[in-house]
């Protein structure tokens, strides 16, 4: 579907009312360039790789860090705008420490992502591919690993979903 096609469908459209009138209804779409709120999915991310981390023994809750979500943020829209990207190295050369550290983060960090060539990405398919990698799982039910930033973007055609996970310095 084009961006014409959108703009098509995001036009007045009529529906009948029951004595018969014809009502105008108006369908809003985002701007472009604007992110949608993701919270839901980002929350849910949280409490899923939560819940695996309790399954492994581990018996600290998970707390979100602003700075690893900043982290996780940048590298999001650096694989949503960069299809070349498909993993943890940025399109600067940056590597998830890096970009935790300029987030103002100290310690250990670890990082799962999640890309889906849709406009949609949902926690049951993000959690249902990294369960099943063994890399990715080591770092979900890491026990050390007790903070967490999730950021999550979508356009028309990708939707990307990076989880960063810290072991703060004491």
């Amino acid at each position: 579907m084009t961006d014409k096609h959108i703009r098509q469908l995001a036009q007045i459209i009529s529906i009948p009312l029951s004595v018969g009138l014809l009502a105008p209804v108006v369908v809003a779409s985002a701007a472009p360039g604007v992110p949608g709120n993701n919270d839901r999915l980002n929350n849910g991310i949280v409490t899923n790789v939560d819940t695996i981390k309790f399954q492994a023994g581990c018996t600290t809750k998970l707390k979100k860090s602003p700075q690893l979500e900043a982290a996780a943020q940048r590298h999001t829209v650096d694989v949503l705008n960069n299809r070349s990207l498909d993993a943890d190295i940025g399109s600067d050369g940056s590597s998830v420490a890096g970009r935790a550290r300029d987030a103002g983060y100290r310690g250990t960090v670890a990082e799962t992502v999640a890309i889906n060539n849709s406009l949609a990405i949902n926690d049951l398919d993000v959690m249902g591919n990294w369960y099943y990698r063994p890399d990715y799982m080591a770092i979900m039910s890491d026990c050390a690993n007790t903070q967490i930033g999730v950021w999550s973007e979508n356009s028309i055609d990708r939707s990307v979903l990076v989880a960063v996970y810290g072991q703060p310095d004491q």
